[in-house]
């Protein structure tokens, strides 16, 4: 597969996780949620989100075009469990309201995606910083 069809496919990949999570509104449930001082506005959220959505597709192509699939296949197996992690989350939070089961998949996210920076570091020194943020 050509590098330019391998950016498109993580692009597409990490769209639909962004996709899945938009499904959920920010409703009054959150609204009326006790939240630090600290909590940035609602606006702020979408554009953050967006670029960090670009920045792992773009971090998962890097280490993909590195070679041979085989090369990257654990790597990019982990991309997709942490992105499936970071997904989850908000249909947990958002769209059944379930503060403790979402405090549960953070923890799982942070744990996948610390492999998962691991593992990209190994391969490509970039895409493990693109996944820092």
């Amino acid at each position: 597969m050509q590098s330019s069809a391998k950016l498109i496919v993580a692009l597409t990949l990490c769209a639909g996780a962004a996709w899945f999570g938009t499904r959920f509104t920010i409703g009054e449930w959150y609204r009326e949620l006790a939240k630090p001082a600290w909590t940035p506005p609602d606006a702020v959220f979408p554009p953050v989100w967006s670029v960090l959505y670009v920045m792992m597709a773009v971090a998962a192509w890097l280490v993909w075009r590195q070679g041979p699939l085989s090369k990257a296949a654990v790597p990019l197996a982990l991309f997709v469990i942490q992105l499936g992690f970071n997904a989850l989350w908000s249909w947990v939070f958002f769209g059944i309201h379930q503060p403790g089961l979402a405090f549960a998949d953070i923890v799982m996210l942070w744990l996948a995606l610390l492999a998962t920076v691991l593992a990209f570091w190994r391969v490509n020194r970039t895409a493990g910083l693109l996944l820092m943020p």
